[in-house]
C-alpha cells in the first residue's frame, strides 16, 4: 500500500523547532499501515526535518549552534539577488535536508524513548508550512 497525508500549521518566528510526532502518530493511525515507513517531506526551502529530543534545553541549543555554523548577519549572495535576508534560512534547510523516513512497526512509529520527530524552522518571517507525509508498507488487516 501507498498513502498520503498532509501536515500544515503555521510559524511565528524564525528558529523554531516544533515537536511534530503527536502529529504523524495522528496521520499513521488513520493511514492504517502496519509495517513499512513513513516519508515526511518539507513542502519548501528553508525548513527541515529532524529528531531530537524535544525538551527545553536543546530547543535553545539547536538554534544556537545553527547560527554558530551559519550566521544571518553575514552577507549570502543570495540576498544581493533577492534582497529577503533569508541566505542563511536556505544553507541551514540545505545542511540538515527537507525530508526524513522513520520505520514503521506494529502500527507504530520506532522511535527512541527520547527521540521526537521535529520540523526545524529557519526563514526570517512567519510562514505556512505544509509537510507531505508518504506511508509506504503493508495495510493492516483490521
Amino acid at each position: 500500500m501507498v498513502t498520503h497525508n498532509v501536515i500544515r500549521f503555521s510559524t511565528d518566528t524564525r528558529q523554531q523547532v516544533i515537536d511534530i510526532t503527536a502529529r504523524v502518530e495522528q496521520a499513521l493511525e488513520k493511514s492504517k499501515l502496519a509495517d513499512g515507513m513513513v516519508l515526511i517531506f518539507v513542502v519548501g526551502s528553508t525548513g527541515a526535518l529532524s529528531t531530537i529530543e524535544f525538551e527545553p534545553g536543546l530547543q535553545q541549543d539547536f538554534p544556537e549552534l545553527m547560527q554558530q555554523m551559519i550566521p544571518a548577519e553575514k552577507e549570502y549572495r543570495h540576498n544581493r539577488t533577492w534582497g529577503d535576508g533569508n541566505g542563511h534560512s536556505h544553507l541551514r534547510a540545505t545542511l540538515l535536508g527537507p525530508a526524513l523516513t522513520v520505520p514503521v512497526v506494529d502500527g507504530r512509529l520506532v522511535l527512541g524513548t527520547w527521540q521526537q520527530i521535529v520540523f526545524l524552522e529557519f526563514d526570517n518571517r512567519p510562514r505556512e508550512r505544509r509537510l507531505m507525509l508518504q506511508f509506504i508498507g503493508e495495510a493492516s488487516e483490521a
